[in-house]
């Protein structure tokens, strides 16, 4: 059974740090391509950053430069290190896999960044 649980999200002042985890079961990181996705209130869901199982990484031209996607695959964990934070990065912050023929989804972690 696919499940993943996102944690490390908060009230942070602009320029803070955050780290968010996604712990996953049910599969094996290190062997999947896995992504970070933000949804912000009376927004589309966006793919903030991703990790392909070979260690690539992409980002959203928004956070490039201040967010580190990583994966730990003693942990089974998928990571974003997110710093310089700005207001506008305020969303619920959910972690995702495509995996046997469908994706899955975290319940998502809130992150509010204030001014």
């Amino acid at each position: 059974q696919v499940r993943l649980v996102e944690s490390g999200g908060g009230l942070v002042q602009a320029g803070g740090s955050l780290r968010l985890s996604c712990a996953a079961s049910g599969f094996i990181v290190t062997n999947k391509a896995m992504a970070w996705y933000r949804q912000a209130p009376g927004k589309q869901r966006e793919v903030v950053a991703s990790i392909s199982s070979g260690g690539y990484t992409n980002y959203a031209d928004s956070v490039k430069g201040r967010f580190t996607i990583s994966k730990d695959n003693a942990q089974n964990t998928v990571y974003l290190q997110m710093n310089s934070l700005k207001p506008e990065d305020t969303a619920v912050y959910s972690c995702g896999v495509f995996y046997t023929g469908r994706n899955y989804w975290g319940q998502g972690t809130q992150v509010t960044v204030s001014s």
